[in-house]
C-alpha cells in the first residue's frame, strides 16, 4: 500500500521539527484536581490580549495619529468603514475586560500563594505584565483625541511634576514638549502599537514557560 500525500507531508515536517515530541510534551501536563474556573482568569486575559492585537491591527489601516485627523479618523471607523463600529467596539470592550480579568487574576494568584518559592520570578513577570496592561489603557485612551482623552493624558503626564528637580523634565519627556500636543500623540501611539505589544509578548514568553515549569499554585 502506497503512502498517501498527506502522510508524506507530515513525515517531512516531523523529520525536521519533531512535531510528535512537541505534542507529547504539551499533552503530558495534567490539570491539578484543585483547579476551578478562577484559575482560567489568566487565560481569559491572554485571549483578550489576542483580540486586542487583531482588532487594533485592523484599525491601523484607518486611524491617523495626528492632532488634526485623529478624531475624524475614529469617526470614520465608526460610521463609514465596513464593520468599523464592530471592530472598535470589540477593541474597546475587550480592553476593559482584559484589565478586569488581569486584576482578578492577580488577586487569585496572591490569595493562593503564587508569589511564594519557587514561583517568585513567575510573580514578578506577572506584575510587570499587569503594569503593561494598565499602560495599554492609558495610552489607548488618548488616541481618539477627544476631550476625555486629552484631559486624561494631561493629568496622567502631569503627575511627575510633583517630583523635585526631575519632575518637569519627566513631564516634557512624556509629552514630548511642555504641553500636550502632536509629540504626545506620536509618543503614545508608538507606545500603544509597538513598544507595549512587543514588551508584553516578551514577558509572556517568559511568564508561560515558568508556569509550565513550576506548575499551578495550590488551592486556598
Amino acid at each position: 500500500m502506497s503512502v498517501t500525500y498527506p502522510n508524506k507531508v507530515y513525515d517531512w515536517f516531523e523529520e525536521r521539527l519533531e512535531i510528535q515530541a512537541i505534542a507529547d510534551d504539551i499533552t503530558s501536563k495534567y490539570v491539578p484536581p484543585h483547579v476551578n474556573i478562577f484559575y482560567c482568569l489568566g487565560g481569559i486575559t491572554l485571549t483578550c490580549f489576542l483580540v486586542q492585537v487583531a482588532t487594533g491591527f485592523a484599525m491601523t489601516f484607518y486611524y491617523r495619529p495626528t492632532v488634526t485627523e485623529a478624531f475624524s479618523s475614529v469617526q470614520y471607523i465608526m460610521t463609514e468603514a465596513n464593520f468599523g463600529w464592530l471592530i472598535r467596539s470589540v477593541h474597546r470592550w475587550s480592553a476593559s475586560m482584559m484589565v478586569l480579568m488581569m486584576i482578578l487574576h492577580v488577586f487569585r494568584v496572591y490569595l493562593t500563594g503564587g508569589f511564594k518559592k519557587p514561583r517568585e520570578l513567575t510573580w514578578v513577570t506577572g506584575v510587570i505584565l499587569a503594569v503593561l496592561t494598565a499602560s495599554f489603557g492609558v495610552t489607548g485612551y488618548s488616541l481618539p483625541r477627544d476631550q476625555i482623552g486629552y484631559w486624561a493624558v494631561k493629568i496622567v503626564t502631569g503627575v511627575p511634576e510633583a517630583i523635585p528637580v526631575i519632575g518637569l523634565p519627566l513631564v516634557e519627556l512624556l509629552r514630548g514638549s511642555a504641553s500636550v500636543g502632536q509629540s504626545t500623540l506620536t509618543r503614545f501611539y508608538s507606545l500603544h502599537t509597538f513598544v507595549l505589544p512587543l514588551l508584553t509578548a516578551v514577558f509572556m514568553l517568559m511568564h508561560f514557560p515558568m508556569i509550565r515549569k513550576q506548575g499551578i499554585s495550590g488551592p486556598l
